[in-house]
């Protein structure tokens, strides 16, 4: 009988354990920062901008919890940048309103970084492919470059 207990009570310490270790991962794995790309690609509003719309970049951008980092470049502007945003549509592919500028060199080409705080809203755009970067330029104001976040 007491090897009996002794046994149970060995496969309970090795099953808490256990059940500590996939706590342990779990956290681990829920905090580790999600990584998206983004292709820059020039996109003209309109026919009358289309010549001036130019250029091409990339970006790099992690979520961690709800702060979002951006790290990218562009090049081949027509003319200088002038602003950007971070946007969100109301699905992948269309339009949406600006929900935050950042700042990038004001030339034809450039590197940039920039910190977001999202929402938990944004955050779930972000993770439904809703999230994009446009990059305006003086030949192109509606927008020159644009690249959606993607994983």
């Amino acid at each position: 009988m007491a090897v009996e207990h002794r046994s149970a009570e060995s496969a309970r310490a090795w099953v808490c354990a256990a059940a500590a270790v996939l706590a342990a991962l779990a956290t681990i794995a829920a905090s580790a920062a999600e990584g998206f790309k983004v292709r820059l690609t020039p996109v003209p509003i309109e026919a009358a901008t289309s010549a001036a719309t130019t250029g091409r970049g990339s970006a790099s951008a992690s979520l961690d919890g709800a702060t979002l980092t951006v790290n990218g470049s562009f090049s081949g502007l027509k003319d200088a940048a002038t602003v950007a945003a971070l946007h969100e549509g109301p699905v992948l592919g269309v339009r949406g309103p600006s929900v935050a500028d950042f700042t990038v060199p004001q030339a034809a080409s450039g590197s940039f970084s920039a910190q977001f705080q999202l929402t938990p809203e944004q955050v779930q755009s972000l993770h439904q492919g809703r999230l994009y970067l446009q990059i305006h330029s003086a030949a192109a104001p509606d927008g020159n470059l644009w690249g959606w976040l993607l994983p």
